[in-house]
């Protein structure tokens, strides 16, 4: 079972998405066919990922479940696919999100469901791929698969500007990704290969390695984004049904990031370094940019999304920092980020769905009418602050020790995500669900039991997460450590002195 059990999980959502594409009868019947076939799916593949989860050894921080096929093995590309602690997490991440998606679209979207689950269900399955790929055509092939669901979720069921925001995410995301096409083909040219494992061993030039990482830069600084480069998410996020706005912003913009990691601070040790100033300048500026601007909106769900691209910003301060501890702390906020606002935004639907609007100087007292929603909703408002209890403290926690490290200046201003948090997020918070009720909020019913069913687990991962953080820590925190003590050492000298400590700090974090 253990050899084909990561290949079960990322064709399976592949193989629901075309049975779901053949069911039969009429409009209606087809579609709630297709929902029931979708959650299920999608159910059985996050039951294999637990099954994964469990079988998985974090004591050994090499690749596990291993699959290595004949390709194009003339040119030296082969189907490789691996997990090691790092890819893990994020697969657990996808499978955990992506039924919890389907059913808040359950109601939401009305028209084509049977497209919908299938186009969510491909999504899930480039995203499996994406983060078990092993070669570096292969990771190509899944991380273009994204655009295709991705893209066409926006531009059919989306809001009022939804062809120009599906358009915006396309044009923005492919053109980087040709960044991307270019180091890919460099790095064949020079070495012969494109598998992963024998590139990260490969030592390249300083001069090439700064070439390369730009392109990487520029490729997955679009997806993460890393400011300036950022000019899709508003509308991509606002514009997008909430199901795919939740995968969008939980799941696939991590895929920037993750690329970062891997094609960047692990590949290329020299030129992360070298690069390190500007990219933590970039981290900041998207920090300060973006909350600012998010307490501007008058928007919940492009509040929102500003949110998110503020605490993006503070991830890619975390990998850029060199240190172990910003590395961890990085990772475990990306998990932790991927929880919260896919929470977040499906409270602003619950909320936007009854109110029939989004406009916060319309709403008032919501609190009122729905306190379960409030309760919820308060939780995940204190995570995305990083109160202490909650997985968002971890990982801001981890991030602003490794910033520490390297400058008490971006520490401050990194940490100043927290103050600026708090403002614009309990502004939100006091706006929406507290005052005189308006207009038609009186007349608003509390959650449901399917949405309860969406919410609450969310809320129980995002305590845990905050807990008991080396549930998680413990799995990718090995590669992590080798990665500062091996081959990128010089890379990453400033964090090789604080490499013990970093699970120390998530220890201490949790009690």
């Amino acid at each position: 079972m253990q050899p084909i059990l990561l290949s079960l999980i990322t064709y399976l959502p592949l193989a629901g998405a075309l049975v779901a594409f053949l069911c039969p009868g009429g409009p209606a019947e087809r579609d709630r066919a297709a929902r029931w076939l979708g959650l299920w799916t999608t159910l059985v593949t996050l039951g294999l990922s637990v099954l994964l989860w469990i079988g998985f050894d974090p004591a050994q921080p090499g690749l596990q479940y291993e699959t290595r096929l004949g390709w194009l093995s003339e040119y030296g590309i082969t189907y490789h696919t691996g997990v090691d602690g790092i890819s893990l997490v994020f697969v657990l991440l996808t499978a955990f999100l992506t039924p919890l998606s389907l059913l808040a679209g359950w109601r939401s979207v009305q028209t084509q469901g049977r497209d919908f689950v299938a186009m969510l269900l491909m999504l899930e399955t480039a995203l499996f791929g994406l983060f078990s790929a092993q070669d570096l055509v292969l990771f190509y092939v899944f991380y273009e698969a994204t655009l295709i669901p991705g893209s066409l979720m926006i531009g059919i069921w989306g809001g009022q500007k939804r062809v120009w925001a599906s358009l915006q995410f396309f044009l923005f995301t492919f053109a980087g990704s040709l960044f991307m096409l270019v180091g890919l083909i460099t790095m064949w040219l020079k070495t012969g290969t494109t598998d992963i494992p024998t590139l990260m061993a490969t030592g390249f030039s300083q001069p090439l390695q700064g070439w390369l990482l730009l392109a990487f830069v520029l490729a997955f600084g679009v997806k993460l984004p890393l400011f300036p480069l950022h000019a899709w998410l508003p509308d991509a996020y606002t514009e997008a049904p909430t199901p795919a706005t939740a995968m969008m912003s939980g799941v696939l913009s991590k895929t920037g990031a993750y690329g970062l990691l891997r094609f960047g601070v692990l590949m290329f040790p020299d030129a992360a370094r070298s690069f390190a100033p500007y990219i933590l300048a970039l981290g900041v500026a998207a920090i300060l940019y973006a909350a600012i601007v998010a307490y501007a909106q008058s928007d919940m769900k492009r509040m929102v999304a500003y949110s998110s691209f503020s605490h993006m910003g503070m991830i890619a301060v975390g990998l850029f920092t060199l240190t172990a501890e910003g590395i961890d702390g990085a990772i475990f906020q990306m998990l932790s980020h991927g929880v919260v606002i896919a929470a977040l935004f499906f409270c602003v639907a619950a909320v936007a769905w009854r109110a029939e609007t989004r406009d916060i100087d319309a709403l008032g007292g919501v609190a009122k009418q729905m306190p379960m929603l409030a309760l919820l909703a308060m939780l995940f408002t204190m995570a995305n602050v990083g109160l202490p209890g909650t997985g968002s403290f971890v990982g801001e926690l981890l991030v602003l020790m490794g910033a520490v490290h390297v400058s008490l200046w971006v520490a401050l201003l990194a940490g100043s995500t927290m103050i600026l948090g708090a403002v614009y997020m309990l502004s939100l918070y006091r706006r929406v669900l507290f005052g005189s009720v308006k207009g038609t909020v009186s007349l608003l019913r509390d959650l449901t039991a399917g949405e309860m069913a969406i919410l609450v687990p969310l809320a129980v991962v995002t305590l845990w997460m905050g807990v008991h953080p080396s549930t998680f820590t413990r799995l990718f925190d090995p590669v992590v450590m080798q990665a500062v003590q091996g081959h990128v050492a010089t890379g990453l000298s400033a964090g090789a002195t604080h490499v013990g400590t970093a699970q120390d700090i998530v220890n201490v974090a949790s009690r």
